[in-house]
């Protein structure tokens, strides 16, 4: 027992600079042991005697001693998610409409079909619902294929977009309109609620076949915008009003961006979502709960086709609080020059989480953890990205660098020491990528403000009190706070972007320059950071989370 909490202890001071955490310790005994409420009684004394002992220790030589302990990687229980009727040739879909980038919610969503597609070795496509020319964002087609497949990592197996199938679905319509399964209704929107209201036909449903493939052609040219509406017929008496002869296709003169006016004449989305389904041979589908009246209706279409449609389950909503997740309204501020873009680092939309350095990974954890649930749920932001940033930080911490920024620098001259190289590990626990090589001299600069009489270590470097030099080595009997620094020769300014917007200047390391655009590192004490760009003298930063 002795040997191992050595080995947590020594694995918990080298992780954060020479300072092990009892509690952290016991946490990986209770992990590994499974210990009883006694046995952790028993063995605390235990565990803080040994931490002392190892706090005492200088970081090179809990570095070494460390060296001599092997770990074992913690095999983390498989979460299976469960789908209904799951078969050997599972297809989903995926459905975002194009009126701006992909936000938290359909995070959620894409990646619960990411992960079923991949655990049931299925195929994902990403349909983009764009038959409403009047809420479309052109940017957002490239937008949403670009993150869909970023965050599934290339798992989208075909991304389809309703504007180019527009004939398919005329050639559906006019074999239903042929079949007598649907008509063209010229009743205006409060004639046909009457109808509604008093469960009666409406007198278009029963012209016969000519005259309605003669209103259908008529559509396309002659009736204005609001004049004729297709529908499909139903019953009604359906004890639900909203399903009784529900519309498929209406007019519209407005311009879309993709076909600009070459149709006139656009399917709703409940018919182009069951001619999809079809035509794709989709076999399942995760659907907000809201979406249990469309299936009712889309299910008159495949049996007027006769094909069986996909099964269905029911995702009850993520209520975001204190997040804004409207795309539309989004654009219309970003239009307006309050935001700068899709990816301005205040934005929970995926371009701007993406650039701050968040993995995809992340967000698939946390739908893997928030599963299949019919359940309604209402997240705080905090509760949220508390969640998020955890499992981030597993997928950052073992790759990303260490490097020192000192925001908003006070400079220190320090007195009575000796300018010298210091090696500090680019790494705490991976001692074969190499080192961080700083000067430590007379001038340095550190953003924390310095009381007179308490003892502070220079992370790696020395001890000072009072700007004088105490010692080189770490000595945990000095109680000496760890504050992160610059020397005056290694400096180049950094900003660094932080998700309010605010920007704090400052300096870094000048060895991070080594690192690429795009790298996410550590800054220690700080966070975890995305380098968005550097020059041959400065770099800017953007802000993950600690």
């Amino acid at each position: 027992m002795q040997s191992l909490i050595r080995k947590y202890a020594l694995q918990n001071a080298v992780k954060y600079s020479g300072k092990a955490n009892p509690g952290a310790i016991i946490g990986k005994i209770i992990q590994e042991k499974k210990l009883s409420k006694d046995a952790i009684k028993k063995v605390m004394p235990t565990v803080t005697q040994i931490v002392n002992e190892v706090n005492e220790m200088s970081v090179e030589q809990q570095q070494k001693a460390l060296e001599n302990y092997t770990f074992k990687p913690i095999k983390k229980k498989k979460k299976i998610l469960k789908l209904l009727n799951p078969n050997k040739k599972m297809i989903l879909r995926f459905e975002p409409s194009p009126s701006g980038a992909l936000h938290l919610g359909h995070a959620y969503v894409l990646g619960l079909n990411s992960v079923l597609a991949k655990q049931y070795k299925g195929k994902l496509i990403l349909r983009i619902a764009d038959t409403n020319p009047t809420n479309i964002n052109p940017e957002a087609y490239q937008l949403i294929e670009d993150d869909a497949k970023w965050l599934t990592n290339n798992g989208i197996s075909s991304v389809v977009v309703q504007s180019e199938r527009i004939e398919l679905y005329y050639k559906y319509v006019k074999q239903l309109l042929k079949e007598e399964h649907a008509y063209v209704c010229t009743c205006s929107q409060d004639t046909f609620k009457v109808y509604v209201q008093e469960k009666k036909h409406c007198p278009c449903r029963d012209l016969i076949e000519t005259e309605q493939l003669t209103r259908w052609n008529a559509m396309f040219k002659e009736y204005k915008p609001g004049d004729a509406v297709v529908r499909i017929k139903t019953d009604m008496a359906h004890p639900n009003p909203a399903i009784r002869d529900w519309p498929a296709f209406r007019i519209t003169d407005d311009a879309h961006p993709k076909t600009k006016k070459k149709y006139r004449v656009w399917p709703l989305m409940n018919f182009a979502v069951a001619i999809d389904d079809m035509t794709l041979k989709v076999t399942h589908v995760l659907r907000a709960k809201e979406h249990q009246d469309n299936e009712k209706r889309q299910t008159y279409v495949w049996n007027y086709l006769k094909h069986k449609g996909p099964v269905c389950q029911y995702l009850g909503r993520l209520h975001f609080k204190d997040l804004r997740l409207s795309a539309s309204k989004t654009a219309q501020l970003i239009e307006e020059g309050k935001y700068t873009g899709w990816d301005d680092i205040r934005l929970p939309f995926l371009p701007a989480l993406r650039k701050r350095g968040y993995q995809a990974g992340a967000f698939l954890s946390y739908a893997k953890d928030i599963g299949v649930s019919a359940r309604d749920k209402v997240v705080k932001k905090e509760d949220y990205f508390a969640a998020l940033n955890t499992a981030n930080k597993q997928l950052l911490e073992d790759s990303s660098n260490r490097y020192f920024f000192v925001g908003e620098p006070k400079q220190i001259t320090l007195k009575e020491i000796d300018e010298k190289q210091v090696e500090i590990p680019l790494h705490p626990e991976d001692t074969k990528r190499g080192v961080r090589k700083l000067k430590l001299e007379g001038k340095v600069f550190v953003n924390d403000t310095l009381r007179r009489g308490k003892i502070y270590r220079l992370i790696g470097a020395a001890n000072i009190k009072d700007n004088e030099f105490v010692s080189d080595e770490h000595d945990a009997s000095l109680n000496a706070q760890l504050i992160q620094w610059v020397s005056d020769t290694d400096k180049i300014k950094a900003e660094l972007m932080m998700p309010d917007n605010k920007k704090i200047e400052g300096y870094v390391e000048k060895t991070v320059l080594k690192e690429k655009e795009g790298a996410i590192i550590q800054l220690v004490r700080v966070g975890f950071v995305r380098i968005e760009k550097k020059t041959k003298d400065s770099i800017i930063f953007w802000y993950a989370h600690a």
